[in-house]
């Protein structure tokens, strides 16, 4: 009798450290770096390319894992109540519950679980070939049971083929970088530009483009010596130049081009010929991806751009620049005005160009104003409250509050942005703040 007790003591704990082993596998295998997997795998080690195999298959990984691992739990508990109810009768029952209970969920769960979750790397490294042989055996089990629920969730009307991952690949890697940020590993300046370059497979031309009613441009029907007098006080060393109208762009001056002209000429600025010295413009369409828009850049050797609309209207213009500050944030030299439309009030309020983008804010003041459906900080209150506001009149929207400050018959021009908490508003609607 005492011998067939002990052996199934040790059986029972044997099953507890089965338990434990299925447990800390699970955690570290999910949660070890795929990079540094990777990278120990093209090194050569063979524990990585295991790890590497089965996380490729994670579906079967996972199944085997929580089958032998409540395959362990089961026989853990059946046994250790049959050895309690022979020591001490029905009340072996309660006994078991209790004593199975506590060792499962210390010892097999918590403590492997949390050791993996400390060094995810170096334990998934460690289980890789017991876990490999863990698969190999339980396997076909897996794949049984993934039948059989394949029929259930058919019977039900859920074809599995139609549950698929809500998150992309880039969210995934968004998510990442925002829960690195929050612990502290990654700077602010770094997810900036990380969101940055993710961003823009999401972004067009039209949401990071300098506004038509932003854009400096030179008439082309000036005297040649004022023209010349226009570029060399502009800070940008590219102007688009009309003719007739402003929309109707016939040309790009480059200083650079203007200066080689005017010293040919010895000085002589009226002797230029504006049309001769002016390059050809590039039109790209505003839907344009802003990505793509990068690589066509690229490949044309260009700078700078005018954006049309669907119908030739000419809608901005879009600069290599502003494709990079997307990514690294805003660049200034030492032409640059200081401020960007973005003024820091000494009482915690700021006050913003209607004009400025919803991006550039949201960079600059670490804020999280939506921007899907506008672009600019205007735009999302007309969007918000859908009517043209009166200066003086204030709103809270997204948990912050809004005065307008200055309009034009058709726009808002400047408005004053306070952060504040706790507000009890409907944050997806603009209201009138009392």
């Amino acid at each position: 009798m005492e011998e067939s007790i002990w052996l199934s003591l040790v059986i029972i704990m044997g099953c507890f450290a089965l338990s434990a082993f299925f447990s800390g596998s699970e955690t570290a295998l999910t949660a070890a770096s795929r990079a540094r997997l990777l990278a120990l795998e093209s090194d050569g080690d063979s524990r990585a390319v295991m790890a590497n195999r089965m996380l490729a298959k994670r579906e079967s990984l996972i199944g085997a894992l929580l089958i032998g691992n409540n395959i362990a739990n089961t026989a853990a508990a059946a046994l250790a109540t049959g050895v309690l109810l022979r020591l001490f009768g029905d009340a072996g029952i309660l006994y078991a519950t209790i004593a199975v209970s506590v060792f499962l969920i210390l010892f097999s769960e918590i403590l492997p679980k949390t050791v993996a979750i400390n060094y995810p790397d170096r334990m998934s490294l460690i289980v890789a070939r017991p876990v490999s042989w863990a698969v190999t055996i339980l396997g076909p089990l897996p794949v049984a049971i993934e039948a059989f629920i394949r029929w259930l969730l058919g019977v039900f009307g859920l074809p599995i083929g139609r549950l698929s991952n809500v998150f992309s690949a880039i969210d995934e890697l968004r998510g990442q970088v925002a829960l690195l940020h929050k612990e502290g590993s990654v700077a602010k300046s770094d997810r900036d530009m990380l969101d940055g370059l993710l961003d823009l497979n999401e972004l067009t031309v039209e949401d990071i483009m300098v506004h038509r009613t932003r854009m400096k441009t030179v008439n082309a029907d000036q005297p040649p010596d004022a023209i010349v007098t226009e570029v060399l006080a502009s800070p940008h060393t590219r102007l688009p130049i009309w003719r007739g109208e402003r929309e109707n762009i016939v040309g790009i001056l480059h200083a650079k081009d203007v200066l080689r002209a005017l010293h040919e000429a010895g000085g002589d600025a009226g002797k230029l010929d504006i049309d001769a010295i002016a390059r050809e413009p590039w039109f790209v369409p505003v839907m344009n991806g802003a990505r793509a828009q990068l690589q066509a850049f690229l490949s044309q050797k260009t700078h700078f751009a005018i954006a049309v609309d669907e119908f030739g209207e000419v809608q901005g213009l879009v600069t290599l620049e502003d494709v990079i500050e997307e990514i690294v944030g805003d660049i200034r030299d030492e032409h640059d005005v200081a401020a960007q439309g973005i003024r820091v009030q000494p009482g915690g309020s700021v006050q913003v160009d209607g004009v400025v983008p919803i991006r550039d804010l949201n960079r600059a003041m670490n804020w999280d104003l939506p921007d899907e459906e506008a672009t600019t900080i205007a735009g999302l209150v007309l969007e918000e409250i859908q009517f043209l506001p009166e200066v003086g009149q204030e709103f809270d929207i997204h948990g912050m509050h809004f005065k307008i400050l200055r309009t034009l018959p058709n726009r808002i021009t400047m408005i004053e942005i306070l952060p504040h908490q706790g507000t009890s508003l409907d944050a997806s609607h603009g209201q009138p703040a009392s």
